[in-house]
């Protein structure tokens, strides 16, 4: 899939990986498999943002994934964020969506929000805000139909 099609048609929550289409090199070659690690991996998506313009200059629209979490003892140090403009070339596919009947966990309401949890359920989501302290959550549930779209399916097998 395109970088416009996961845009338009991936739902919030789904794990995307993205390729150059190079093979991996050898674990030998650590700079070359560090730099290959850059343009293959994939992530959790949890936002999007709508082309702007700042100032005389047009930035296109893109969204963000979640790619990794770095601590330890329990305690997130680093979380590793990609932004991809929907002009990317690189090859995206949607891995999973989230489950129908998910609960999907935002820092707050209205535009420029960003998932920041997914839970199984209703009581999960509860449970984790109650542990999290986002003042300003908004939590909504994952429909059926958004993992039953034929674009999606469609994505998953190129």
């Amino acid at each position: 899939m395109s970088a416009k099609a996961i845009f338009s048609d991936a739902p919030i929550g789904a794990t995307i990986a993205w390729s150059d289409g190079t093979p991996r090199p050898p674990e030998r070659h650590r700079n070359k498999l560090s730099a290959w690690n850059g343009n293959n991996s994939q992530g959790r998506l949890i936002a999007r943002q709508a082309e702007r313009i700042v100032g005389s200059v047009t930035l296109p629209a893109s969204f963000t994934l979640h790619e990794a979490d770095f601590g330890a003892s329990g305690v997130r140090v680093v979380r590793v964020f990609r932004m991809f403009s929907v002009g990317s070339a690189l090859t995206f596919t949607i891995l999973e969506c989230p489950a129908p009947s998910s609960v999907r966990i935002f820092d707050r309401p209205g535009d420029g929000t960003e998932l920041v949890h997914l839970a199984a359920n209703q009581i999960a989501a509860e449970e984790w805000l109650s542990r999290h302290g986002f003042l300003r959550a908004v939590l909504e549930e994952v429909m059926e139909a958004e993992t039953q779209d034929p674009v999606l399916k469609q994505g998953r097998a190129a």
